[in-house]
């Protein structure tokens, strides 16, 4: 079982004021999909030409550029020497966001697909709207917690979330199970309970569960020295109230079958990886009536299912653009991953399609 589905954020309840994930709109998928694309708006990178030797062995290729761009008591700084640092600091990620630039735009290319400023400077818009501010205090707010002005935040942001968008080309469907299962999610009650991760066999799973058992009213310190998980450990398995729907379905079933000071059996996570609980109380649904949230809840679920189709459209686009990585000397794609080839030029004809993300 991953970190995530075990840890305190895999039971919790998801916050329902979403403002601060939502800072940046949709785009916060792009984000999470690993398009991060702080340099979106650099040049392409030149064809592999006389430096293609040079680059398949990781080195940083020269420039040529021997403007000074600084002085230390009459000693230069070149360009060069900026751009060497800066590639051998930041090179892979650079390379890695003009990679997967590139793939989004080929892709939009061979769908004859484009992207106004107009449209980018809608969507602005219409985000800003969503939180009832200003389009001047959006974009400042965005420079001041995020780091990123108004260019950056159209072309790193708005840009390969909106050709996402187009290239996904479905039209989002909400059904009434959808609603019902997020408004449980979301406004239902809650399961308040400590948790204790055991990575071993189930012969160990069930000597800690027995100890429990045992001493029910020792199972914070139990958890404190048995429990592999080491963000709730300390707090002796203490977890967040765990809600329906929220991911983890096992964990779920045998939470909300507790009664007060219960102990669940022990439950079956993943290979070699057990979960033991126990109820510490129940809390009352948020909300009563969906009517009551009903258009707020309906235009989240939107807003989740256009995020998982962008991440599916461009994870489609990335499994069949084909891309050479000599900086980490892999190419990557439908037929596996693997060293780059050593030199380039006519041995990159037989290289596998690639991608430079890693997921």
């Amino acid at each position: 079982m991953s970190e995530q589905a075990h840890s305190p954020s895999a039971v919790s309840a998801r916050p329902r004021n979403r403002v601060v994930p939502a800072l940046i709109g949709t785009a916060l998928l792009v984000i999470g999909a690993g398009i991060w694309l702080q340099f979106f708006a650099a040049n392409p990178a030149v064809s592999q030409t006389t430096n293609e030797a040079q680059n398949s062995r990781g080195a940083a290729p020269g420039a040529g550029n021997a403007t000074i761009v600084a002085k230390v008591n009459g000693q230069a700084i070149t360009y060069d020497e900026v751009a060497r640092e800066c590639y051998n600091k930041h090179g892979a990620e650079v390379l890695d966001n003009l990679i997967n630039r590139a793939i989004i735009q080929q892709a939009c290319a061979e769908k004859n697909i484009t992207v106004s400023r107009a449209e980018v400077e809608q969507e602005v818009i219409s985000i800003a709207k969503k939180f009832n501010l200003p389009l001047d205090t959006w974009y400042q707010m965005l420079e001041s917690e995020r780091g990123l002005n108004r260019e950056q935040y159209h072309t790193d942001i708005i840009w390969p979330m909106i050709a996402l968008k187009k290239l996904a080309g479905t039209q989002i469907q909400v059904t009434e199970q959808d609603m019902q299962v997020g408004f449980e999610r979301d406004y239902g009650p809650r399961v308040k309970a400590r948790l204790i991760l055991v990575d071993g066999n189930i012969r160990q799973a069930n000597s800690i569960w027995e100890k429990c058992q045992a001493t029910p009213d020792d199972f914070d310190r139990i958890a404190r020295e048995f429990s592999a998980d080491p963000n709730t450990r300390p707090l002796g398995g203490v977890i967040p109230p765990i809600r329906k729907h929220g991911g983890n379905k096992q964990i779920e079933d045998a939470a909300f079958k507790l009664r007060v000071g219960e102990i669940s059996p022990v439950v079956q996570v993943e290979q070699n990886r057990y979960v033991i609980l126990k109820c510490e109380g129940h809390t009352e649904p948020v909300v009563t009536d969906i009517q009551t949230v009903w258009t707020e809840l309906y235009n989240q679920l939107v807003e989740e299912k256009t995020q998982e189709s962008v991440a599916q459209i461009f994870e489609n686009v990335k499994d069949t653009a084909q891309v050479t990585n000599y900086l980490t000397r892999q190419t990557t794609g439908p037929q596996g991953v693997r060293p780059a080839s050593g030199t380039a030029g006519a041995g990159t004809a037989t290289v596998a399609p690639a991608v430079g993300t890693q997921r």
